[in-house]
């Protein structure tokens, strides 16, 4: 009789327990939609002491609640991440409104992130993306833009810690982007997947279509790791970690370019433009390696070889502005040693002749220029830098009218 005795009395504490922890969960919900979200949290936190007690039902009501206190008012980061792994809990129960509210959530955490990159908040903006990741770990690419932040934030520590973990998970970031004009705005945008691109595209709101390849972030990830160690003045762990990722991807032109990219941080420039031309010679077909050789060899003042390798960039992609620009660059650069000769000139006949010459030279400089400079408005005509190098050119030819018409624009 004892032992019933006692069984009844376990049984009626459970009972009372457990009215009071739905009691404590709908006051959480009438706090809430009082907007009282420091009653919520503290109703909802009496309530998880002994969360196991209830049933799938009202745990699914208190991870709602939960997420619901957390994510409302004025979050912290904290808060939100508590939110998210509240939603997700809710989820998994299977709520429909947590669902929703979690992809909502991720989409404005994601927005968030981007703005603070904007504001170079990059530390708050890692946060914001790595818990996008934990609310949908299959979305493996926030991790990196994660790590990514980390390192322009200087968090090297975490940002390691990061990228080991997508290695860890095969990550590759390699795949195909879905991608339609706006009919309104006239702008390219995401679409996220085939389906929902062919979907868009019915209603009229959108027009051509493009699925394009995403290429491999290997190299990038390598590159990341070799620039935190280089940072760190830690270069044996840098050339490591770039060697270990060619021996696995000996092909990977990207690794290739991370490779120079990481001699040319080291002040190894020669060696930097000998492994770009290798990645030339593996892929003939991309431009951007010319263009990187091109800014190499700028480096180093060989300018011959900077417009070379530019132009075969040019060759290669005509529309491929930004070789183009850099070749006017490269080229104007010339004109430094003319105007430091010629501000160096005295007031005698012979440096008046000399003075002359030179700007004789400097002329016929501007003239070669000119194509490429015109060249690249008509690729790009919103480019105001362009534009104000190509005045300065024809005011000094004494083409004044074009020069005047290039002000307009502006």
């Amino acid at each position: 009789m004892k032992t019933n005795i006692l069984t009844a009395a376990a049984v009626s504490f459970l009972t009372m327990t457990t009215f009071a922890q739905k009691d404590q969960v709908k006051n959480a919900e009438d706090a809430i939609d009082n907007k009282n979200y420091t009653e919520a949290k503290a109703q909802l936190k009496v309530a998880e002491a002994n969360l196991s007690e209830l049933n799938d039902k009202w745990q699914e009501k208190f991870y709602l609640y939960k997420g619901k206190a957390y994510s409302s008012g004025n979050p912290s980061n904290e808060d939100v991440q508590t939110a998210a792994m509240a939603y997700a809990k809710a989820v998994e129960l299977g709520n429909e409104d947590a669902s929703a509210a979690l992809t909502q959530m991720k989409n404005d955490l994601i927005n968030s992130a981007i703005e603070d990159q904007g504001k170079e908040d990059y530390k708050s903006a890692a946060d914001k993306l790595y818990t996008s990741y934990q609310i949908s770990k299959q979305d493996t690419v926030y991790l990196y833009y994660a790590a990514n932040n980390l390192v322009n934030a200087q968090d090297y520590g975490k940002a390691v810690e990061y990228l080991e973990e997508l290695s860890e998970l095969g990550y590759d970031g390699s795949g195909k982007s879905f991608t339609a004009v706006n009919v309104e705005t006239g702008e390219k945008e995401n679409m996220g997947s085939k389906e929902q691109m062919d979907l868009m595209v019915k209603t009229g709101q959108y027009k051509d279509p493009k699925v394009e390849p995403i290429p491999s972030k290997k190299g990038e990830i390598a590159s990341l790791v070799a620039r935190i160690y280089i940072n760190q003045e830690e270069y044996d762990k840098a050339i490591s970690s770039i060697d270990a990722a060619k021996a696995a991807n000996p092909n990977d032109v990207d690794l290739l370019l991370s490779e120079a990219n990481m001699y040319y941080q080291m002040g190894e420039k020669e060696r930097a433009i000998s492994i770009l031309e290798e990645a030339g010679n593996m892929d003939k077909t991309n431009p951007g390696v010319y263009n990187n050789i091109g800014l190499m060899y700028a480096e180093i003042d060989n300018t011959e070889k900077a417009v070379e390798s530019y132009k075969t960039a040019l060759e290669i992609d005509s529309e491929f502005n930004d070789a183009r620009i850099n070749m006017v660059a490269a080229m104007l650069g010339e004109e430094r040693a003319i105007i430091d000769e010629m501000n160096n000139l005295g007031m005698s006949k012979k440096d008046n002749a000399r003075y002359d010459e030179l700007d004789a030279q400097r002329k016929e400089l501007y003239k070669k220029v000119l194509p490429y400079l015109e060249k690249a408005m008509e690729v790009d005509p919103d480019n105001k830098e362009i534009v104000k190098t190509a005045m300065n050119l024809y005011t000094n030819l004494d083409q004044q009218e074009k020069a005047d018409a290039l002000k307009a624009k502006l």
